[in-house]
């Protein structure tokens, strides 16, 4: 929590340099300074946006990938919040500065809108009508797409650094604006490094098979070049598969099936145009890996060593928490709770068993058809384990959602339950 909580603080952190000096240096009435600090005050949370967007795996491993997303999204809001106030307070004698706002203001609602429904899940996943109307639009609007729509703050970014330099009340000031430039250079010169240079020197591996695990699931095994130690239980990467004309060379999250650290394995459900084509991925495909990321085995660690582990998957969630159970069945006392669709993507069946036997009596495995309702949950978890047991979900959002909130009914307490969502 204080970690978080530190994070969080770098929202107010972040603009600080550029509140102080601006204010050490402006001789405007009181009100106007008021208001153009609002406005740069926005333009630093959106460079921080887009610092956050890179994914730093250190960071990563502190706060865990949610909630990066989570201050990146609100950065968004309170930032267009800002702007609003100060475009309809403040006034200037350039027009050119005057279109420049009003046009990365508008962009910058427009990307934030789109962003919500198709980025994020924080409103289609909790309603399902407008979840129906994202699975339809998205045959138009397709994940690539979204992904340039979202690289649109980039050239916010550029019009709303025109427009201060334009300022004749914010120019003037020789040291703010170089402080102004060196902000943004820097911000800007990391996200290309990451997105452009960086993924030279990510992981790379080569596909050893592919095999249909289900009616539409696959499992993609590869050898790495070099074997990584810095993998652990519980852990995901984001893949790029490469020369293979048959899947857009994009990066997609995945979790790692086994905690072997040469040859990884994907267990990956085919769901959108993405992972619909990944049975054209032929062994000998070049794959990239950024990462690893993931929280669920440091959290694991803190545990209390009698403490129950309580896995809840549903469908091919089930992957990162057989990792989980791969490397502690022997250790710890598990209970793995799997949900599929029907019997046949039961595909693990034959695995959780063998963890299962060799457990000395540590681990149980409940495999079931269709999700887990309230009273399954209440006869299938022992008293200790709800009141003492920690709690991993991994499934698509709108089913970890309901899981979580069957969880804290039967009396789960939310600081115990940790989830990762298949869809990000």
């Amino acid at each position: 929590m204080l970690r978080k909580l530190l994070f969080w603080s770098v929202a107010f952190m972040f603009p600080l340099p550029l509140v102080l000096t601006y204010d050490a240096l402006a001789r405007e009435p009181e009100q106007l300074r008021f208001y153009i600090t609002l406005g740069f005050t926005a333009y630093a949370w959106w460079l921080l946006a887009i610092l956050l967007s890179v994914r730093p795996p250190w960071l990563e491993r502190l706060v865990g990938l949610p909630s990066i997303y989570g201050l990146h999204g609100m950065l968004g809001i309170f930032a267009i919040v800002l702007a609003y106030v100060h475009r309809d307070n403040s006034y200037s004698g350039s027009r050119l500065a005057i279109l420049l706002g009003d046009w990365s203001f508008y962009a910058a609602v427009g990307v934030f809108c789109f962003s919500v429904f198709f980025l994020s899940g924080w409103l289609v996943d909790r309603v399902r009508l407008l979840l129906t109307a994202k699975r339809l639009l998205e045959r138009v609007f397709r994940h690539q797409l979204s992904v340039w729509v979202h690289r649109l703050n980039l050239v916010i970014v550029a019009m709303i650094w025109l427009h201060a330099h334009l300022l004749v009340r914010v120019n003037q000031y020789f040291a703010f604006m170089m402080l102004l430039d060196l902000y943004t250079v820097a911000v800007l010169s990391i996200y290309a490094w990451k997105k452009w240079i960086a993924p030279d020197t990510y992981l790379t591996a080569t596909v050893v098979s592919n095999e249909a695990r289900g009616a539409s699931t696959r499992r993609l095994s590869m050898d790495l070049d070099h074997p990584s130690v810095g993998i652990r239980p519980g852990d995901f990467f984001f893949l790029r598969f490469e020369g293979t004309p048959a899947v857009r060379r994009e990066w997609h999250p995945f979790s790692v099936t086994d905690d072997d650290q040469k040859t990884l394995s994907f267990t990956i459900r085919q769901h959108g145009d993405f992972t619909g084509s990944l049975t054209g991925v032929a062994p000998g495909t070049r794959v990239r890996l950024e990462g690893p990321f993931g929280r669920f085995e440091s959290i694991v660690r803190k545990q209390d060593a009698n403490a129950p582990l309580v896995f809840l998957g549903m469908g091919a969630g089930v992957a990162p928490l057989l990792s989980l159970a791969a490397a502690h069945h022997t250790t710890r006392e598990i209970h793995v709770l799997w949900a599929v669709r029907d019997q046949q993507d039961a595909y693990y069946r034959d695995v959780l068993a063998r963890y299962q036997e060799s457990s000395g009596g540590r681990m149980r495995v409940t495999t079931q058809v269709g999700r887990f309702r309230r009273g399954d949950l209440t006869d299938l978890l022992p008293a200790a384990a709800v009141s003492n047991g920690a709690f991993f979900i991994v499934g698509p959002n709108p089913a970890v959602l309901a899981n979580q909130r069957l969880l804290r009914r039967i009396g789960v307490s939310s600081r115990r339950i940790h989830q990762e969502r298949l869809t990000m």
